[in-house]
């Protein structure tokens, strides 16, 4: 799995990552990289009021160890699939941070 090359894209301030969310799961957790390079990302939270969303974002800021206000969801906030923007963060930190989380 370290070998795999994600479709990260570096942004004017960071990089930016596809995932696929899947609500109400038993713990927060990523489960796989995708074909297409979709992060697939289970979470706890329910799809109600923004909760899984919130969860999102704080799950990936402990995953990748920036903060918060760092990671917003600019594609996708009703639905599963969404497209992340991370900021202060180019796309080759955010692929070694993922791989680690998945080791």
């Amino acid at each position: 799995m370290a070998d795999r090359k994600f479709r990260l894209h570096d942004g004017k301030r960071g990089a930016a990552l596809a995932v696929r969310i899947a609500p109400r799961a038993n713990r927060n957790e990523i489960t796989e990289i995708q074909n297409d390079g979709t992060v697939k990302i289970r979470l706890t939270a329910p799809p109600v009021d923004g909760e899984a969303n919130q969860m999102l974002i704080a799950f990936l800021s402990d995953v990748l160890g920036i903060a918060k206000s760092n990671i917003d969801i600019v594609a996708g906030l009703s639905g599963r699939d969404k497209l992340i923007s991370v900021t202060d963060m180019d796309k080759d930190e955010v692929h070694n941070r993922l791989v680690a989380y998945l080791k």
